[in-house]
């Protein structure tokens, strides 16, 4: 029996948090675009989309395209309310301008207490994902 490879796991992976972020976003269309600011006051950056998200033992992880130089700062987590549980969403404020890109993107992780979210909490992920664009 063959072993599969990285990236047939991590493509198999990121199918499955695709169909989990269209759901997440079938169920909150128009409110995914205005986080935590008011209306008249859009929140900065550009929503982000990632190649793969998971909320674990209170950590945010994602994992996100970049062209050699995204980094944690370059990110903006934004959490919205609603009800019981939160909402985050990644949003861009720095363009990676670098000319390596890196073919797995980069992981960024951010704790519950770095987002202000209580422990435990249920979070869902609101950010479009994006696969992978390079060959097999």
């Amino acid at each position: 029996m063959t072993r599969p490879s990285t990236r047939a796991i991590l493509t198999g992976a990121a199918a499955v948090f695709l169909l989990a972020g269209c759901q997440a976003v079938r169920s909150a269309p128009e409110r995914l675009l205005a986080w935590r600011t008011p209306a008249a006051e859009p929140a900065p950056g550009l929503i982000e989309p990632v190649r793969a998200a998971a909320v674990v033992n209170d950590l945010a992880v994602f994992r996100v395209p970049s062209n050699g130089c995204t980094k944690k700062d370059d990110m903006l987590p934004v959490v919205s309310r609603q009800g019981l549980s939160s909402v985050l969403i990644l949003r861009r404020l720095t363009e990676d301008l670098c000319t390596r890109p890196v073919e797995d993107g980069v992981e960024l992780r951010w704790t519950f207490e770095e987002l202000g979210i209580k422990p435990g909490s249920t979070v869902t992920v609101g950010n479009p994902y994006q696969l992978p664009t390079g060959g097999t």
